[in-house]
């Protein structure tokens, strides 16, 4: 039986802001953003929007009257848990209006979390055909302002339906899990922003995407030569870059320039957009099929990482006619707003974060399907429109 990625579809902010401005406001070269990093633009959240919220926007998408009847379980992966008991998903059931009778559950490691989401979701699948199971991830990359990681921000969902004969990718059967007890990246309970030691989580990275497909490569005998894309975590575009070179070495053959492209592809929307934590390798896959040169029936490798940490290697193959059940990213993207340094910084300090007094957000610019309008007696309240 084949199980995978029915439907996909992601949804971000109405902002963004321009990276050039940052680097101007924080007297830095722009080509340490544009080059060193890689990004060039990246989503800002204003008060009336937090994971729920985007995350509702990413599922809707994906909905019909009728499939909201037959989803059986909501995985919400996110590293920016609103509450440290009740589920995202919970919240994200309601906006919805699904039935009362399905499973919600939040997971979370960090930017692996969605990609644990996914595999729940498939041995569910696997455990009963019938399931239909709505996997969401969700995040806000928050590091401070005037931080080294404010460059590397960002917002937004990916949404996916997985299920049995799926239209969009078959998931391979084999797959290489790989964790560490490591320090590279957290955040506290008692802190909004996270904390990060830059160069070191990125030679984590490397190494546990080496160890991860060298497994796979003794447990199946697949070579490079056998994937179109090697697809990786993005939490900024330059990382990416690093991790394949950490498997090509220094080839310029034929092999190495197919999958240099493909990774190329699967950047596009990452580096206007930022860092989506968990959701970030399903932005990168949405970007590869939308700006690449993808065929039915090619094999797709993908990594998805965490720090902390956690690793995963898999596959998946293309199924014919998946452009009928992603939704149009490129055209979604060119909707948002550009806002300056001093509107982004605004928003970034209106968030409502850790705060535990009651709050009423304006929403009257805010046009988006769901909004945070505030908080009242230490609960969260949502709208749907």
């Amino acid at each position: 039986m084949d199980i995978g990625i029915d439907k996909m579809a992601f949804a971000t902010t109405n902002y963004y802001l321009d990276l050039v401005d940052l680097a101007k406001a924080r007297k830095v070269d722009p080509n340490k953003y544009l080059i060193g990093i890689g990004q060039s633009k990246q989503a800002v959240v204003p008060a009336s929007q937090d994971v729920v919220t985007i995350g509702a926007a990413a599922a809707e998408k994906l909905l019909t009257p009728a499939l909201k009847k037959e989803i059986t379980s909501v995985l919400v992966a996110t590293e920016s848990g609103i509450d440290n008991s009740k589920a995202v998903a919970t919240y994200i059931q309601h906006l919805l209006g699904l039935s009362a009778f399905v499973r919600v559950a939040e997971i979370k490691q960090a930017c692996y979390g969605g990609t644990a989401a996914l595999m729940m979701a498939r041995g569910l699948v696997a455990a009963n055909p019938q399931e239909k199971v709505l996997v969401i991830a969700s995040d806000i990359a928050r590091y401070g302002l005037n931080t080294p990681g404010e460059v590397t921000q960002g917002a937004g969902a990916v949404a996916m339906i997985v299920s049995s004969h799926p239209h969009v990718l078959k998931l391979g059967q084999t797959s290489v899990a790989y964790s560490r007890d490591i320090m590279d990246f957290w955040r506290p309970l008692y802190s909004e922003n996270a904390m990060v030691d830059g160069h070191y989580s990125t030679q984590v990275f490397i190494d546990f995407f080496k160890n991860c497909f060298s497994h796979y490569q003794q447990q199946t005998g697949c070579q490079l030569a056998d994937f179109s894309a090697i697809l990786t975590h993005l939490p900024f575009t330059k990382m990416a870059t690093k991790g394949l070179n950490g498997l090509l070495g220094e080839r310029q053959d034929e092999v190495a320039t197919t999958l240099r492209q493909s990774l190329k592809a699967s950047q596009v929307y990452s580096r206007i957009v930022g860092n989506l934590y968990t959701g970030s390798l399903y932005l990168g896959l949405l970007s590869y099929l939308e700006n690449g040169q993808p065929k039915s029936g090619e094999l797709i490798g993908l990594f998805s990482y965490g720090s902390g940490a956690a690793g995963e290697f898999f596959t998946a193959r293309l199924v014919d006619g998946y452009q009928d059940y992603i939704n149009d990213v490129r055209t979604d993207l060119a909707k948002r707003q550009q806002v300056s340094v001093s509107q982004y910084e605004k928003m970034f300090k209106q968030q409502l974060g850790l705060q535990n007094a009651d709050v009423t957000f304006d929403i009257s610019h805010d046009h988006s399907r769901f909004v945070l309008t505030g908080q009242k007696n230490h609960q969260r309240q949502y709208q749907r429109r």
